[in-house]
């Protein structure tokens, strides 16, 4: 699953958490946060902090990754010789 809002990370908890079958409160117990910080975090409530969030994951058995895909690198020419381009625009005269 690609997580790219806190809405998408919310869905993530949420859809681990059910197939675990764990209810809000077990995993809230688990991960050492309250049932009413989980139910903001399946919701997608962005404020929620970055170390309970990942407290959280680790309760699920979910680890992050970090590893991104290379980016494409842009081709690089090389600068046009201008004395060429001149000379050879007076030759095509």
């Amino acid at each position: 699953m690609l997580i790219k809002t806190p809405a998408d990370l919310g869905a993530m908890i949420r859809e681990r958490r059910r197939r675990l079958g764990l209810d809000q409160q077990t995993l809230a117990d688990r991960a050492g946060v309250s049932r009413l910080w989980l139910i903001g975090v399946e919701k997608g409530k962005s404020g929620a902090a970055v170390g309970l969030v990942l407290r959280t994951l680790a309760a699920l058995g979910v680890t992050l990754s970090a590893d991104a895909p290379e980016a494409a690198q842009p081709e690089t020419t090389a600068a046009p010789n201008l004395d060429s381009l001149i000379q050879a625009a007076k030759r095509k005269r």
